[in-house]
Order: structure tokens, then sequence, then C-alpha cells
């Protein structure tokens, strides 16, 4: 019996610790998580866009079709 209620003592320490068996520090954790994920994405954004967005590539423009063209 000793054996036994100590089997049972183990298994629930090992399931206060477990991930799975406690909902309110998982459910805790897993928000935090979203949280931390979306403000690296959104960082993660914001720099692409402030990098790429404002470079302009240069592109070779025919010269008849300016504002004001040049023939030949």
């Amino acid at each position: 019996m000793n054996q036994q209620q100590e089997y049972q003592n183990e298994v629930q320490k090992n399931q206060k610790k477990d991930f799975t068996h406690n909902w309110v520090t998982s459910s805790a954790f897993l928000f935090y998580l979203k949280i931390a994920c979306l403000i690296a994405f959104l960082f993660g954004a914001s720099y692409m866009l402030s990098t790429k967005r404002f470079s302009k590539p240069e592109v070779e423009v025919q010269e008849s079709t300016l504002y004001t063209p040049k023939y030949k």
C-alpha cells in the first residue's frame, strides 16, 4: 500500500508541473506567446517596409516618352 501511495504522490507532482495538465498556466503561457509573436511580426514587417519600400529602382525610360520628349 505504501508503494501505491508513493506512486500516486509522484504522479500528482508531475501532473502539477506538466504543461498539459494545468490549463491556467498553459493558457497564460500561450497568451503571452501569441503577444510576443505578434510584436515580432509587426516589428519585422515595419522594418521590411522601411528598408525596401522607399528605395526607388533605376528604370530606363525611352526619351520619346518623357514629359518633354526628345526626338532623334
